[in-house]
């Protein structure tokens, strides 16, 4: 039976072996929310960098660049870490170069995997179905807060083992724990998570609705996959 596992953070990603996984990369409050509306709204593609000099080189090389460092947009960038800058007819077919405190880390941390995967409560239940075509075991990596555990990226790993408990074995009990934790909160993901670390940080920059419109589920039927550097739209 195909195996499903949870990394609480990046910086335990060295204890599980990816060669031969698909890893979901999930950073909910906002890198991958932001990526997948993008998709969603037609951008070409995203390269996820780590760094911000990283960034501002693609933008000197004419990429529509975004960066973000705790939570604010870095100076000099066009674009932030909110997912309604995205909804925008200027990036349609665009190329982005982004850098986030978290989200972008963990994408670039994850490129020995079968294939790397962007996910978010947004198109969760597209990735899912993708995943039960496929023979591959599955890792969630939660990017947390700078290598910390976080509640929102640990609900949608419950959230993707739940849609696939089926199908899948949990393989440690960091996917029990994070599918017990979403069962428990899933039917009031805000008020749930009101507590959080990250839900203050961001309420503190007056972005309640971003906070409402990344727990929503299942609005969007596009998956960003890596290839090579570069996220693009998986073709479903």
């Amino acid at each position: 039976m195909k195996q499903i596992d949870v990394c609480l953070t990046p910086d335990l990603l060295n204890l599980h072996t990816i060669e031969n996984t698909i890893v979901v990369v999930a950073d909910v409050f906002r890198a991958t929310s932001c990526m997948v509306t993008a998709f969603a709204y037609g951008v070409k593609s995203i390269i996820p960098v780590a760094t911000v000099d990283e960034c501002r080189l693609l933008q000197e090389r004419g990429y529509l660049a975004a960066a973000e460092r705790n939570a604010r947009k870095v100076e000099g960038f066009e674009l932030d870490n909110s997912p309604f800058t995205y909804m925008s007819d200027e990036i349609y077919g665009a190329d982005i170069a982004m850098t986030t405190t978290n989200g972008t880390l963990a994408i670039t941390r994850s490129r020995g995997a079968v294939k790397v995967l962007v996910g978010s409560f947004l198109n969760l239940e597209a990735v899912a179905r993708y995943l039960r075509t496929e023979p591959y075991d599955v890792l969630v990596l939660c990017a947390g807060w700078k290598g910390r555990v976080n509640m929102e990226d640990t609900l949608f790993a419950g959230a993707l083992v739940d849609r696939l408990k089926d199908g899948y074995a949990m393989a440690e009990d960091s996917a029990i724990m994070a599918w017990r934790l979403y069962v428990q909160g899933k039917d009031n993901l805000p008020s749930y998570l009101s507590n959080s670390s990250h839900i203050r940080r961001l309420q503190r920059l007056g972005i309640q609705k971003d906070i409402t419109y990344c727990l929503q589920h299942d609005l969007y039927d596009v998956i960003p996959v890596l290839r090579g550097n570069s996220l693009v739209s998986m073709k479903l």
